[in-house]
């Protein structure tokens, strides 16, 4: 029993480990159809658009 317990345990904590690299090793550009932009609210335009804009800065992301 506290074998299994313990494997358990080992398993979720194993679950919590977070990717290693910065922002460029981890993200890429979004590029969304015309449709799919028509269909966005404004504060998602926002979100995409700051984080292209964060790449293009630090990652030379081009349009």
């Amino acid at each position: 029993m506290v074998k299994g317990l313990t494997l358990a345990i080992l398993m979720a904590l194993a679950g919590c480990t977070t990717p290693k690299g910065g922002f460029c090793a981890l993200s890429s550009p979004i590029r969304l159809s015309a449709a799919a932009v028509a269909a966005l609210s404004d504060a998602e335009v926002r979100a995409l658009l700051a984080h292209n804009r964060k790449g293009a800065a630090l990652c030379g992301w081009r349009p």
